[in-house]
């Protein structure tokens, strides 16, 4: 079964530009350890950033920042791309599970974002391991305003937040997969881990800045 040739490659990291669900059906069976991943929840949050951004409206201490008009978040990913998925893949943690039907199991990752506004006070992922509940503390100003390594994407998680996640319920030996990339995060944890990783995304703009970040993200000394 072939795939097809990566948009930038290096460091075990592979970036593919494409449909996710197109791409995935080149993989085989649970080809993949671990997928981490952020998909569409279908609440129109980059419009809505766009709209704030253009009302001057300010937000945690900075201005609203204004993204590319291609409104990605107007309806969440279909049945059959999950199947993909988790054909591909032998375990998965799914942030926004709580917008998703997803099989039950017991443990749930939450990022507390700490301070309490009109937005939402955190963010819950669906994973496919039967443990306990952990909750991983981080500012929504520490991780949209202090990033050390801006934001790209309206969706961006901190990189932080992912390699919690990685050490939490991955291994060193984990060949990671996140279908719906964005600007790279999950790349950029893993690549900060020394884990392989591939990701898919269908916008070459995010493709190509998550290229850049992976250019300047260090690999690890040990």
């Amino acid at each position: 079964m072939s795939t097809p040739k990566p948009y930038y490659e290096e460091d075990g990291i592979q970036i593919f530009l494409g449909d996710c669900f197109e791409v995935m059906k080149q993989f085989a069976d649970k080809s993949f350890d671990l997928v981490l991943t952020d998909p569409p929840y279908g609440i129109n949050y980059d419009k809505q950033q766009n709209e704030m951004a253009r009302s001057g409206r300010v937000s945690h201490g900075g201005r609203w920042k204004e993204y590319d008009e291609n409104y990605w978040d107007e309806e969440i990913p279909k049945k059959e791309v999950f199947d993909e998925v988790f054909r591909v893949s032998k375990n998965q943690i799914i942030w926004g599970g709580n917008y998703f039907q997803l099989p039950y199991h017991t443990c749930w990752l939450i990022w507390n974002k700490i301070q309490r506004s009109l937005m939402t006070d955190g963010e819950i992922a669906w994973t496919s391991f039967d443990k306990r509940i952990w909750i991983f503390d981080m500012s929504r100003a520490d991780a949209y305003i202090n990033k050390s390594d801006g934001k790209c994407h309206p969706a961006q998680k901190p990189y932080q937040l992912f390699i919690w996640c990685l050490e939490k319920l991955g291994k060193s030996s984990d060949l990671i997969l996140d279908p719906f990339m964005g600007s790279g995060t999950t790349l950029v944890a893993a690549k900060m881990l020394g884990r392989k990783a591939v990701g898919i995304e269908i916008n070459e703009r995010y493709c190509e800045i998550a290229a850049q970040r992976l250019k300047v993200t260090p690999v690890p000394l040990f």
